[in-house]
């Protein structure tokens, strides 16, 4: 495999936490902040973000002395890596990171999840190119951000086409650095989620190859660190019921969910209009058989070494799942 413009996890991580202005102190107890009644969320561009937007979380908490702070991130892996540090106590992310993440020792613990978006992930690549199979990826550049939900659509989409993993050149780039070499005619194909996805359709004429109907589920999950879930029970409660409610009126706003989001986001409507054409709206608990569905990611990237080890995702279930 080769790297195009390497980013190191500390970089990445460094730039997801200063948009916050703090990062947790070396040496200090990792969820010490969790003892108190704060609440630090790390999201990406999402539901999160009008939930951020509306400050209806901050009222709900306020009675019980809960203490709000938002840090903004552009993937799951580096949101991942700041609740391992201590810096989040929760935050959004794809269905690979959290693999990723258990297998590095991250106290990680799955609070809830969206019903599947696969057509919200795609292989995307410039209008005029000669790709028009996935099997014409063979031996291509492409490009992805490493360990995200992206990551395991490509490994299936490959399988799926008759390819093996390594009959790409994998090309590890996080979605701002990808744009740009997907822009230049560095790459061959980019491999993206919303809106990085409608964004690219829209202002630089990249064609969908192929998106993961049909291939992967493609959920989003909520987590939080084991410690804080279990101590925090109230907190993580009113966190889900307001992600519910703007999940449910986004089901049946879209036009207005969308007109929101763009103000938010500083993004054009017609992006924005595109990404949730495609979403499917539902936020609901973890179970048992959401969680075999990431024992089976799990279980492919050990087999292709991507992690190090056999992890149990079940260890990552707070206690009392249905």
């Amino acid at each position: 495999m080769t790297s195009l413009l390497p980013i190191s996890r500390r970089r990445l991580l460094q730039a997801g936490t200063a948009a916050a202005g703090s990062v947790a102190l070396a040496g200090a107890p990792a969820f010490a902040q969790s003892a108190s009644r704060a609440l630090r969320i790390g999201n990406q561009k999402g539901i999160l973000s009008l939930l951020k937007a509306r400050g209806t979380l901050e009222q709900r908490l306020a009675p019980l002395g809960v203490k709000v702070s938002w840090t903004e991130f552009t993937a799951g892996p580096v949101q991942l890596e700041a609740l391992n540090v201590g810096s989040i106590d929760f935050g959004d992310v794809g269905e690979a990171p959290p693999i990723f993440a258990q297998a590095a020792g991250a106290p990680l613990a799955y609070v809830a999840a969206t019903v599947p978006r696969p057509a919200s992930e795609a292989v995307l690549v410039p209008k005029d190119s000669p790709i028009r199979s996935v099997a014409d990826l063979k031996g291509k550049r492409v490009a992805y951000n490493k360990g995200s939900n992206v990551h395991y659509f490509l490994v299936k989409l490959l399988e799926k086409n008759g390819l093996a993993y390594g009959d790409v050149q994998s090309v590890f780039l996080p979605p701002a650095d990808a744009r740009a070499a997907f822009e230049k005619g560095s790459i061959d194909a980019w491999v993206i989620w919303d809106p990085f996805l409608a964004s690219a359709e829209k202002t630089l004429g990249g064609r969908i190859l192929a998106d993961a109907t049909g291939v992967v589920g493609n959920r989003a999950y909520y987590f939080s660190s084991l410690p804080y879930a279990e101590k925090n029970r109230d907190i993580t409660k009113v966190l889900i019921e307001e992600i519910s409610r703007i999940d449910s009126w986004g089901a049946a706003n879209r036009d207005a969910f969308s007109g929101e989001l763009a103000a938010i986001w500083g993004l054009p409507k017609p992006v924005v209009d595109t990404t949730f054409a495609r979403v499917q709206f539902g936020t609901g608990p973890i179970t048992r058989a959401i969680l075999a569905e990431q024992q089976q990611i799990a279980d492919t990237f050990h087999a292709l070494m991507l992690i190090p080890k056999p992890i149990r995702v079940q260890e990552a279930a707070v206690s009392g799942l249905a």
